[in-house]
Protein backbone atom coordinates (compact mmCIF):
# COMPACT_ATOMS: atom_id res chain seq x y z
CA UNK A 1 0.00 0.00 0.00
CA UNK A 2 0.58 3.53 -0.33
CA UNK A 3 1.52 6.34 1.63
CA UNK A 4 -0.65 9.37 0.36
CA UNK A 5 -0.29 13.31 1.94
CA UNK A 6 -2.95 14.59 0.88
CA UNK A 7 -2.89 19.10 1.36
CA UNK A 8 -6.33 20.00 1.62
CA UNK A 9 -8.03 16.64 2.61
CA UNK A 10 -10.99 18.41 4.65
CA UNK A 11 -12.36 20.24 1.48
CA UNK A 12 -14.81 18.82 -0.90
CA UNK A 13 -12.56 16.75 -3.76
CA UNK A 14 -9.30 16.21 -1.31
CA UNK A 15 -11.70 14.56 1.24
CA UNK A 16 -13.30 12.37 -0.90
CA UNK A 17 -9.65 11.48 -2.26
CA UNK A 18 -8.58 10.56 1.49
CA UNK A 19 -11.46 8.48 2.43
CA UNK A 20 -11.18 6.65 -1.01
CA UNK A 21 -7.33 5.88 -0.33
CA UNK A 22 -8.40 5.31 3.20
CA UNK A 23 -10.87 2.90 2.52
CA UNK A 24 -8.73 1.04 -0.02
CA UNK A 25 -6.33 0.54 2.79
CA UNK A 26 -3.63 3.22 2.23
CA UNK A 27 -1.99 5.01 4.87
CA UNK A 28 -3.36 8.77 4.50
CA UNK A 29 -1.26 12.03 6.00
CA UNK A 30 -3.94 14.79 5.63
CA UNK A 31 -2.96 18.54 5.69
CA UNK A 32 -5.61 21.21 6.43
CA UNK A 33 -5.25 25.21 7.76
CA UNK A 34 -7.91 24.40 10.36
CA UNK A 35 -8.64 21.05 12.41
CA UNK A 36 -12.25 19.84 11.71
CA UNK A 37 -14.15 19.04 14.81
CA UNK A 38 -14.31 15.36 12.91
CA UNK A 39 -11.52 13.54 11.49
CA UNK A 40 -12.66 10.35 9.73
CA UNK A 41 -10.88 7.34 11.23
CA UNK A 42 -7.58 6.50 10.09
CA UNK A 43 -6.81 9.51 8.76
CA UNK A 44 -3.08 11.22 9.89
CA UNK A 45 -4.33 15.08 9.94
CA UNK A 46 -1.76 17.58 10.67
CA UNK A 47 -2.44 21.39 10.49
CA UNK A 48 -0.14 23.14 7.99
CA UNK A 49 -0.12 25.76 4.70
CA UNK A 50 0.68 24.34 1.30
CA UNK A 51 2.88 27.61 1.68
CA UNK A 52 4.44 26.23 4.18
CA UNK A 53 8.01 24.84 1.83
CA UNK A 54 9.48 23.16 5.03
CA UNK A 55 6.26 21.42 5.20
CA UNK A 56 5.80 20.40 1.57
CA UNK A 57 9.22 19.21 1.52
CA UNK A 58 8.67 16.86 4.69
CA UNK A 59 5.71 15.30 3.12
CA UNK A 60 7.22 14.67 0.22
CA UNK A 61 9.84 12.78 1.78
CA UNK A 62 7.20 10.69 3.81
CA UNK A 63 4.58 10.06 0.88
CA UNK A 64 4.27 8.13 -1.90
CA UNK A 65 2.06 10.75 -3.75
CA UNK A 66 1.47 14.44 -2.78
CA UNK A 67 -1.77 15.08 -3.64
CA UNK A 68 -2.65 18.79 -4.38
CA UNK A 69 -6.66 19.65 -3.36
CA UNK A 70 -6.17 23.50 -2.71
CA UNK A 71 -8.09 26.49 -4.79
CA UNK A 72 -6.15 27.92 -7.46
CA UNK A 73 -7.17 31.17 -6.30
CA UNK A 74 -7.58 33.46 -3.58
CA UNK A 75 -9.96 36.55 -3.24
CA UNK A 76 -10.29 36.06 -7.32
CA UNK A 77 -6.21 36.21 -7.46
CA UNK A 78 -3.93 33.59 -8.98
CA UNK A 79 -2.66 31.82 -6.12
CA UNK A 80 -1.36 28.03 -6.83
CA UNK A 81 0.42 28.86 -9.34
CA UNK A 82 3.17 30.88 -7.48
CA UNK A 83 3.63 27.50 -5.55
CA UNK A 84 4.42 25.38 -8.62
CA UNK A 85 7.92 25.33 -9.07
CA UNK A 86 8.14 24.65 -5.05
CA UNK A 87 6.00 22.11 -5.23
CA UNK A 88 7.82 20.27 -8.15
CA UNK A 89 11.19 20.65 -6.92
CA UNK A 90 10.09 19.03 -3.60
CA UNK A 91 8.50 15.86 -5.59
CA UNK A 92 11.64 15.51 -7.64
CA UNK A 93 13.59 15.26 -4.62
CA UNK A 94 11.46 13.57 -2.56
CA UNK A 95 10.74 11.27 -5.07
CA UNK A 96 6.75 11.46 -4.46
CA UNK A 97 4.58 11.50 -7.28
CA UNK A 98 2.41 15.11 -7.50
CA UNK A 99 -1.37 14.59 -8.20
CA UNK A 100 -3.08 17.80 -8.49
CA UNK A 101 -6.89 18.79 -8.19
CA UNK A 102 -7.60 20.62 -11.23
CA UNK A 103 -10.67 22.01 -12.74
CA UNK A 104 -12.66 21.74 -16.24
CA UNK A 105 -12.84 25.46 -17.29
CA UNK A 106 -8.90 24.72 -19.19
CA UNK A 107 -10.85 22.06 -20.98
CA UNK A 108 -11.64 22.75 -24.33
CA UNK A 109 -15.42 22.27 -25.77
CA UNK A 110 -14.38 20.37 -28.48
CA UNK A 111 -11.68 19.47 -30.14
CA UNK A 112 -9.83 22.39 -31.50
CA UNK A 113 -12.64 24.35 -29.98
CA UNK A 114 -13.06 27.45 -27.27
CA UNK A 115 -11.91 26.46 -23.62
CA UNK A 116 -14.88 25.76 -21.20
CA UNK A 117 -14.23 29.06 -19.13
CA UNK A 118 -14.32 31.04 -22.34
CA UNK A 119 -18.00 29.94 -23.07
CA UNK A 120 -20.50 33.00 -22.94
CA UNK A 121 -22.46 30.81 -20.34
CA UNK A 122 -19.29 30.11 -18.17
CA UNK A 123 -20.68 31.40 -14.90
CA UNK A 124 -18.76 34.44 -13.88
CA UNK A 125 -18.32 34.00 -10.16
CA UNK A 126 -16.57 30.47 -11.11
CA UNK A 127 -13.92 32.40 -13.85
CA UNK A 128 -11.66 33.82 -11.51
CA UNK A 129 -10.84 30.18 -10.25
CA UNK A 130 -11.39 28.66 -13.41
CA UNK A 131 -9.02 30.63 -14.79
CA UNK A 132 -6.19 30.47 -12.36
CA UNK A 133 -6.05 26.72 -12.44
CA UNK A 134 -5.77 26.85 -16.00
CA UNK A 135 -2.48 28.84 -15.34
CA UNK A 136 -1.42 25.67 -12.69
CA UNK A 137 -1.85 23.27 -15.66
CA UNK A 138 0.71 25.90 -18.13
CA UNK A 139 2.76 25.83 -15.50
CA UNK A 140 3.17 22.72 -14.99
CA UNK A 141 3.31 21.91 -18.36
CA UNK A 142 6.14 24.44 -19.02
CA UNK A 143 8.50 23.57 -16.25
CA UNK A 144 11.49 21.40 -16.65
CA UNK A 145 11.37 19.04 -13.96
CA UNK A 146 11.97 15.04 -12.92
CA UNK A 147 9.15 15.14 -11.17
CA UNK A 148 6.10 12.41 -12.41
CA UNK A 149 2.96 14.93 -11.45
CA UNK A 150 -0.43 14.27 -13.15
CA UNK A 151 -3.57 16.95 -13.31
CA UNK A 152 -6.87 15.41 -13.16
CA UNK A 153 -10.06 17.70 -14.80
CA UNK A 154 -13.34 17.09 -13.09
CA UNK A 155 -16.19 17.40 -15.31
CA UNK A 156 -18.43 20.88 -16.08
CA UNK A 157 -20.46 19.90 -12.75
CA UNK A 158 -18.90 19.15 -10.02
CA UNK A 159 -18.34 20.31 -6.08
CA UNK A 160 -20.36 20.10 -3.35
CA UNK A 161 -23.13 21.77 -4.52
CA UNK A 162 -24.33 18.30 -6.99
CA UNK A 163 -22.56 15.60 -4.88
CA UNK A 164 -23.96 13.06 -7.01
CA UNK A 165 -23.81 9.35 -6.33
CA UNK A 166 -21.63 6.70 -6.17
CA UNK A 167 -21.66 4.55 -9.24
CA UNK A 168 -17.85 3.33 -9.12
CA UNK A 169 -17.33 4.12 -12.80
CA UNK A 170 -16.33 7.26 -15.12
CA UNK A 171 -15.40 7.78 -18.68
CA UNK A 172 -11.78 9.01 -19.08
CA UNK A 173 -11.00 12.24 -21.64
CA UNK A 174 -7.67 14.49 -22.62
CA UNK A 175 -8.18 17.72 -22.71
CA UNK A 176 -11.54 17.78 -24.17
CA UNK A 177 -14.37 17.93 -22.09
CA UNK A 178 -16.56 14.65 -21.74
CA UNK A 179 -20.16 14.84 -22.24
CA UNK A 180 -23.25 12.10 -22.27
CA UNK A 181 -25.62 12.06 -25.24
CA UNK A 182 -27.35 15.05 -23.95
CA UNK A 183 -24.27 17.09 -24.16
CA UNK A 184 -24.40 17.26 -19.85
CA UNK A 185 -21.09 16.87 -18.23
CA UNK A 186 -20.89 16.09 -14.37
CA UNK A 187 -19.55 14.03 -11.98
CA UNK A 188 -20.20 13.34 -8.31
CA UNK A 189 -17.30 13.39 -5.93
CA UNK A 190 -16.96 9.77 -4.90
CA UNK A 191 -16.77 9.00 -8.75
CA UNK A 192 -14.03 11.67 -9.37
CA UNK A 193 -12.20 10.02 -5.97
CA UNK A 194 -11.95 6.77 -7.19
CA UNK A 195 -10.41 7.88 -11.04
CA UNK A 196 -7.92 9.97 -8.94
CA UNK A 197 -6.83 7.25 -6.28
CA UNK A 198 -6.73 4.40 -9.88
CA UNK A 199 -4.14 6.63 -11.20
CA UNK A 200 -2.31 6.42 -8.18
CA UNK A 201 -2.91 2.78 -7.92
CA UNK A 202 -2.15 2.37 -11.51
CA UNK A 203 -0.06 5.12 -13.19
CA UNK A 204 -0.95 5.60 -16.83
CA UNK A 205 -0.36 9.60 -17.15
CA UNK A 206 2.95 10.57 -16.62
CA UNK A 207 3.69 14.83 -16.90
CA UNK A 208 -0.25 14.92 -18.35
CA UNK A 209 -3.68 16.25 -17.99
CA UNK A 210 -7.11 13.96 -18.36
CA UNK A 211 -10.38 14.26 -17.43
CA UNK A 212 -12.92 12.11 -15.96
CA UNK A 213 -16.81 12.30 -16.30
CA UNK A 214 -19.69 9.72 -15.49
Amino acid sequence: MATIAVIGATGYAGGHIAQEALQRGHRVIGVSRHAPEAVPAGLELRTGSIEDEGLVKELAQAADVLVIAVHGAVDDKPFLIDLVPGLLEAAAAGGARLGVVGGAGSLHVKPGGPLVLDAPDFPPPFKAEADAHRLVLERLRSTETDADWFYVSPAATFGSFAPGERTGSYRLGDDVLVTDAQGDSAIGGADYAIAFVDEIEHPAHHQARFTVAN
